[in-house]
């Protein structure tokens, strides 16, 4: 089994695209964080403030149930994390699932997809949730991304 995964939420269908040119890319394990309640297309409209989304984004206490708690943590030292950018952060569903599980003595390093803005402050929101963790901002990536330009990123990070 390989030492390292690529954990991600997808909302869109981008993200994901991303996470499985990596974990191809680099011979990882996989691993899809998905809603109990899958997010509609009205849940995800970031001009209603009483969507879903914006709701969850507005309370950071919001921990959305997750649809399992599957994930082989425990046999993995590296986790690449990846998930969209809502709100210049990641969405709260990923607090949930690393409240879910022990990622002490983890490496964490994080992907993310953007319409247009950057990491802003996921990583100091992230942190609480799993102590004992190293969590490290990696990088944006659109969909387009090379499985080659993945390879090179994420090289960096599992030497």
């Amino acid at each position: 089994m390989s030492k390292i995964l690529v954990a991600y939420f997808s909302a869109s269908g981008v993200t994901g695209s991303v996470a499985k040119k990596l974990a191809q890319a680099i011979g990882a394990d996989i691993y899809e964080i998905r809603p109990a309640v899958k997010y509609t297309s009205e849940d995800l409209n970031w001009n209603n403030s009483s969507s879903r989304s914006s709701v969850e984004m507005r309370d950071k206490t919001s921990r959305p149930e997750l649809a399992d708690k599957n994930a082989d943590i425990s046999g993995h030292d590296v986790i690449f994390l990846g998930f969209p950018i809502w709100w210049y952060v990641a969405p709260t569903i990923i607090n949930t699932f690393l409240e879910a599980y022990d990622f002490s003595g983890k490496k964490i390093i994080l992907f993310a997809t953007s319409g247009g803005s950057g990491f802003g402050k996921a990583v100091d929101g992230l942190k609480p949730s799993a102590p004992g963790a190293s969590i490290q901002e990696g990088k944006l990536f659109r969909s387009s991304v090379s499985e080659n330009d993945l390879k090179k990123w994420a090289e960096s990070f599992i030497r």
